[in-house]
């Protein structure tokens, strides 16, 4: 069966609701990188995050021991999120799709400003859910109800003078 280019906030938010395990490309052992704090996030959110970087191999990010590739990750995961240029997106895909019965990979996340069509495109011809141009973190937050927290959305963060009443 075909797998899909997710868009709609559904059904991302039930790709976010079904994994648990992700590997995440191209994440940074400088901890103020968006690929360390986004998978800092999603560990404390209950996932277990794989990092993946070929020049930490062996090191440890987050507590979690770093692999050279996806097919050096001994464990099952669920997902591969990206945090690579779009042009490199390809032979990770490619990888991903050659382990996805192997792994029980079901789903490729490109992260904010990735995108490659071309690998989305076989991903999902080999069975792979796909998202791309998106942030793993801030759309957990905004199907989770966390965007609230800080007032976005709800109306209750305003630009307009609010009115007092004086009794």
């Amino acid at each position: 069966m075909p797998g899909r280019i997710l868009t709609e906030p559904a059904d991302i938010r039930a790709l976010l609701d079904r994994v648990r395990v992700i590997a995440v490309v191209g994440v940074s052992t400088d901890w103020k990188r968006p690929s360390s704090y986004v998978m800092k996030y999603l560990q404390s959110r209950g996932y277990r995050t794989v990092p993946v970087n070929p020049r930490a191999a062996g090191q440890e990010i987050w507590g979690e021991r770093v692999h050279a590739s996806l097919a050096d990750i001994p464990d099952r995961f669920d997902m591969v999120e990206i945090f690579r240029k779009s042009e490199d997106v390809r032979p990770i895909v490619d990888e991903a799709i050659r382990l996805a019965q192997e792994k029980s990979i079901r789903a490729v996340w490109m992260q904010t400003g990735v995108r490659h069509d071309e690998a989305a495109q076989k991903a999902t011809a080999a069975g792979l859910d796909v998202v791309m141009d998106r942030c793993a973190k801030i759309e957990y937050g905004r199907h989770h109800s966390e965007l609230a927290w800080g007032g976005f959305n709800t109306g209750v963060i305003s630009a307009k003078r609010q009115r007092v009443r004086h009794a």
